[in-house]
This record gives C-alpha cells, structure tokens and sequence, in this order.
C-alpha cells in the first residue's frame, strides 16, 4: 500500500506486508475537517507466484480440480496418497487435504469439510511430521495459513478411522481439525508439519 498526494515527487506513506493476502475490499476517509479526494489507482496484476514456505525449497503450487503438481507433499493417506494443500475459504487460507480422485480439495471451517476446486498444494518441503498435544506449537512448524483475524495456522495430521488425515492447526483452540466425512473434527493429540 502506497500513499501520496497527486503531483508530489514520492509517497508519504508505504507498507509492504511480508505475509501478503489478497485484499478484497478497502475503505477510505477524508476527516477531521480536511478537504480533498482520493484518486485510487490499482497496480497492473502480476502472474501469481508460487510463495515460499521458509527458507527451504518448499513451495505452494496453484491447482484445481483435483490436479497434483509434481513433487507435491504426501501429508497422509485414504486409501490413496492425500496431499497438503491451503486454500481460501470466508477471508482465511486454511491448510487441507487433497484426495486427486474426489476432484476438489478440503478445508475444514464452521463444523463441515467444505469442498474447493481451487487450491494450493504444498511441493518440494522436506519438512516431516512430529506428535504434539494442545497449543504447543514447536518453533520450527511451519506457517500455511491464516484466519481473518490474522491468527496463524499449521498443517496437522490426525490417525482416525484408518486413514491420516491433514487439516489445520489453530494454536488458540489447541487442536488439529480435520476436514472428514462432511463434518470438521477436532483432536488435542495430532501430529504438526515441522521444517528439518
């Protein structure tokens, strides 16, 4: 975000988020007895890269449709290879799962594993799974979402009902939540995705 006054030589005011989001909707004010208008101009959209995860190799590969990037993560298995993925859903980025042969993706959110179509699947980590219970995130795990609140979230995996399914870790609930059988489940005792 970028603030000046039309004519003037440079900007007054700059912010570059180092954990950019998509911005949906922005509002502006003229107060306190000021006077003007405001000329907002939008930067010429750029071919979405993939972002990095750390200051590894890892990588969040756009997707749709069921489709898996190479070198894509295994985060767990039902009865074939599930990967990590994030996706948008009510103004978060929330880590799921991706069975390639449902053809969507899932995140879990509001007590339902809700379908997405479009996705970004998690390739090249070399990141692995440790045990923890509760909020206690270890300092290495790894950041794959966010709520709209900002609150961080990280990929978790869960052992239910002979399958390890990956959901999203939400430090202030102190649970794994998975995205299962249309509902989102919650587990104090999972596993979380960790850099090595």
């Amino acid at each position: 975000v970028t603030v000046g006054m039309e004519g003037a030589a440079a900007a007054f005011l700059s912010y570059e988020n180092p954990d950019a989001y998509d911005i949906n909707f922005a509002g502006f004010c003229t107060g306190w007895g000021a006077t003007g208008s405001w000329i907002i101009e939008q930067e010429e959209d750029k071919p979405a890269a993939a972002a990095q995860v750390s200051a590894g190799a890892a990588c969040w590969v756009p997707a749709q449709n069921g489709e898996v990037p190479p070198n894509a993560v295994v985060g767990g298995a039902d009865g074939e290879d599930m990967y990590v993925i994030r996706a948008q859903h009510e103004g978060a980025i929330i880590p799921g799962k991706l069975l390639a042969s449902h053809g969507v993706a899932y995140v879990a959110w509001g007590g339902a594993e809700n379908p997405k179509t479009e996705y970004e699947v998690l390739c090249d980590g070399n990141g692995t799974f440790v045990p923890v219970s509760g909020g206690d995130i270890p300092p290495n795990a790894i950041p794959a979402g966010v709520k709209a609140n900002r609150e961080p979230l990280f990929i978790g995996r869960v052992s239910h009902e002979g399958t390890n399914t990956v959901g999203k870790v939400q430090q202030s609930h102190g649970v794994c939540y998975i995205p299962f059988g249309g509902q989102e489940l919650a587990f104090a005792d999972y596993e979380i995705y960790v850099s090595q």
